[in-house]
């Protein structure tokens, strides 16, 4: 049995339920275009995807259309300005976070959000000075599904993967944990499609809210 030294925390989707305000921000970059708006549920499911996958939803195009980088730049500007409207924690997260301390386990966050976003959200959010790390899409070379971000939260931290659990609500979150060493735990209450098959994930486990990722502090 080996004790839980630290969790480390998907940001979208995992840690906070921040589709409110991307959705925000693409039925903004929508009206630009004289769009009507889409209904959250309908975004929701793209949230962990960032501005390509909303965009893709909102205007059927992908990176290589000529009005991508537009389109995506109004997104981004908005997003910025209105980054935590909406946003907030999801379930019991702030009990999980309030256990962990109480525990002495460590606690960070590892996303593909670019640092520009992820910083002013957990300042709003009042966890950023609370993080044992706030790792990025952009503070390493790679961003998961490849291992480097999961291996550098761990450097910073000082322990070794098989000390850590990552907690996420997508494949990529499985397949960095898995290619770290470290066991991945799907969060079912965050934006998993209902068309795709967890069970195909190689996660070492699921959890329906936040502090049921207790029960995995010792593996």
């Amino acid at each position: 049995m080996m004790a839980i030294k630290a969790v480390l925390l998907d940001l979208d989707g995992t840690f906070a339920d921040t589709a409110p305000d991307l959705a925000a921000a693409l039925n903004y970059t929508r009206a630009t275009r004289n769009l009507p708006p889409l209904p959250l549920e309908v975004l929701r499911p793209q949230a962990s995807h960032g501005s390509r996958g909303l965009l893709e939803v909102g205007f059927n195009i992908s990176p290589e259309h000529p009005d991508f980088n537009a389109l995506r730049d109004i997104f981004l500007d908005y997003y910025a300005r209105n980054i935590c409207v909406n946003t907030q924690l999801f379930g019991d997260m702030a009990q999980l976070i309030g256990e962990l301390k109480l525990r002495g386990i460590k606690w960070g966050i590892v996303t593909n959000k670019p640092h520009r976003f992820t910083v002013p959200l957990m300042q709003a959010l009042g966890y950023a000075d609370h993080a044992a790390c706030l790792i990025s899409g952009d503070t390493c070379t790679n961003a998961k599904p490849h291992p480097e971000p999961l291996l550098k939260a761990c450097e910073i931290i000082g322990v070794t993967p098989a000390q850590c659990l990552y907690l996420g609500d997508d494949l990529r979150d499985m397949q960095a944990a898995n290619a770290s060493g470290m066991p991945g735990i799907i969060a079912n209450y965050g934006y998993v499609s209902d068309d795709v098959t967890v069970e195909n994930w190689q996660a070492h486990g699921s959890v329906n809210k936040p502090t049921e990722l207790l029960r995995y502090l010792t593996l």
